[in-house]
């Protein structure tokens, strides 16, 4: 029964959350553009799809992927797991959390892959491009980088390191690779840090440093456990922009290599 009102509550909620998108699209359609939706009946039936996917996908998480991902956090850094890792002298020291940062690795990996925004990203780029942009290129390198970013974010979170060090040179990489990175690729490279933080990504992400924030002594979980989500997003663009000059410098070595073939 609880379940069953905790479900209509968020169906309500997500029809508030809703309701004044489809709004402005009706007023735009009827009021501005003073044309009909053409198969209203479709339109209104993928609005009742959208709300009920999205409510179910909302409870999901709350009983599901966020719990889950905090309690992996918290029995990780458990003193008594960590006591039979342990690597390093007596104390706890920033290697005695490897199965931390590997735990970050994959789930940064993982849900990045099972991203929805992202698949839709890759996929219309590969269609704009004509196929020089891959999606399954596209979507393992942004996944690297979040994994990559969540990782390192853990390891901030252990050792106690000012966050805005680790933003602040993130971006001085980003705006140097802009410069020598393929045009084509950069605003791609952009985009792909924002579709991470979707979904399926913020959730798990920030469950696992509010977890860990919990669980390190001399950790607060408020100044700690948040900014995680900004490494998934700061991390796939430097990820998507190396990936592409990884692979020009290849296109280049390759033609080179062809032509000296020639002569």
């Amino acid at each position: 029964m609880n379940e069953i009102y905790h479900l209509l509550q968020v169906i309500f909620s997500t029809i508030k959350d809703v309701l004044p998108i489809a709004s402005i699209l009706f007023v735009f359609q009827y009021v501005i553009l003073r044309k009909p939706v053409s198969r209203l009946s479709h339109v209104l039936l993928g609005f009742g799809y959208v709300i009920l996917g999205l409510a179910l996908f909302l409870m999901g998480l709350d009983l599901a992927l966020f719990p889950l991902g905090e309690m992996m956090a918290k029995q990780l850094t458990d003193p008594s797991f960590l006591s039979s890792v342990q690597i390093v002298g007596e104390s706890y020291h920033w290697l005695n959390y490897y199965w931390v940062y590997l735990f970050a690795f994959c789930i940064g990996f993982s849900t990045t892959i099972a991203e929805p925004s992202l698949l839709a990203v890759a996929i219309k780029a590969n269609q704009v491009s004509a196929g020089a942009i891959g999606v399954t290129g596209l979507r393992v390198a942004v996944a690297l980088g979040v994994a990559i970013g969540i990782t390192l974010g853990c390891y901030r979170i252990v050792v106690g390191d000012p966050i805005h060090y680790y933003i602040i040179v993130g971006y001085i990489i980003v705006v140097i690779q802009t410069f020598f990175a393929p045009k084509l690729v950069v605003p791609l490279a952009y985009d792909s840090g924002g579709v991470t933080t979707s979904t399926v990504t913020v959730p798990v992400v920030a469950a696992l440093g509010l977890g860990l924030a919990s669980t390190v002594p001399g950790r607060s979980p408020l100044i700690d456990g948040f900014g995680l989500i900004a490494f998934a997003s700061l991390f796939p663009m430097i990820s998507v922009m190396g990936y592409a000059q990884i692979t020009q410098w290849l296109s280049r070595r390759n033609a080179c290599m062809e032509k000296d073939d020639a002569l």
